[in-house]
């Protein structure tokens, strides 16, 4: 808990000359959250406390999620410091590694990981899942999968002629929205403009801006791609730090704390949690901002599991439901 991180982050700013604050977004199987554009007000509580200052650590772990949202808080950090670095104890996927081009420096444990930004569109009009029940069910279009396609009708299988090429487009629109293939394109070039515009902050040339780019963007030829401390400085060049012992221990003690707070490695059962039970009142913690100058922001799912035997007519077998009675979502503070 908080109580037990405390002076954790007081050692990182001490050895990191610099003023903390900790986001995390959680990761946990079922209940899986995002960078989005809530936690801005929260952030800008937390900055108006710290004030103006040197230089700002940002710890960060997630899988990723909204990358406007990601470049709206690289700016908003950014105008309160004239330093960014950022601390990746574990996971810094796509939103997360965008997030990162806005840096001075970025301190990558053992574990941490970076991944492609290539981002995947999520809407009403995507795709529906096959054979799901669910009808807010959608699938992911991924930007590159799309480009993918294309590609290899061009390069593979040598279709050139623009006749051929508006047919391949008519049958892909049959399987995907129109305006979602739209959205695709539209994701793809702000994607690219956001990168080079946070990347202005390492001041490189701009060949080893593009060579980023064209890496994260599309030539690590999958979403699920991961790259690490290694090839993150030496083959893309990006300003990585490997930490000393010390460093890395509180880095790691304090990820081992929310980690375990957020329960992040135990899937989201309802028949597990409720374990031959009836009903459970439940308070899951699924996001966190925090820092010394402004304590807590805590996203969070509350509600109550029940689960009934309901017989469907007379002679039938009772049936189990399960209802998952949610009486609250969103953030509180905590002091």
């Amino acid at each position: 808990m908080r109580k037990d991180r405390l002076d954790l982050y007081r050692q990182l700013e001490e050895q990191r000359d610099s003023k903390l604050i900790v986001y995390v977004t959680g990761t946990r199987s079922g209940l899986e959250t995002q960078i989005a554009n809530d936690v801005l007000p929260k952030f800008a509580e937390h900055l108006d406390k710290i004030g103006d200052t040197e230089k700002i650590s940002l710890y960060l772990y997630t899988n990723g999620g909204d990358t406007l949202a990601a470049w709206s808080l690289v700016n908003l950090i950014r105008s309160f410091c004239n330093k960014l670095e950022i601390i990746i104890p574990s996971n810094c996927f796509s939103s997360g590694t965008l997030i990162c081009l806005g840096a001075d420096n970025i301190v990558m444990t053992k574990q941490a990981t970076l991944g492609p930004i290539d981002p995947s569109i999520n809407g009403p009009l995507n795709p529906m899942i096959p054979g799901f029940s669910d009808p807010n069910a959608k699938i992911p279009v991924s930007v590159e999968h799309v480009n993918a396609y294309i590609e290899m009708a061009k390069k593979d299988f040598g279709i050139t002629d623009q006749r051929n090429m508006t047919d391949i487009l008519l049958h892909l629109s049959e399987k995907i929205h129109p305006l979602t293939l739209g959205q695709v394109y539209k994701s793809k070039s702000q994607i690219q403009m956001l990168a080079r515009k946070l990347m202005r902050w390492q001041k490189l040339e701009t060949e080893k801006e593009d060579t980023i780019i064209k890496f994260l963007c599309s030539e690590s030829g999958s979403h699920d791609y991961s790259i690490r401390r290694k090839e993150a400085a030496e083959s893309l060049g990006l300003p990585i730090e490997k930490p000393s012992m010390a460093l890395y221990s509180i880095i790691k003690e304090i990820f081992d704390d929310i980690n375990k707070e957020l329960e992040l490695e135990s899937p989201y059962n309802p028949n597990i949690i409720l374990n031959g039970t009836t009903n459970y009142p439940y308070s899951f913690r699924r996001v966190l901002v925090e820092s010394l100058a402004n304590g807590t922001d805590v996203f969070l799912s509350e509600g109550e599991l029940v689960k009934q035997m309901i017989t469907p007519a007379p002679g039938m077998a009772p049936q189990i439901n399960l209802s998952d009675n949610r009486i609250f979502e969103g953030w509180k503070h905590e002091d």
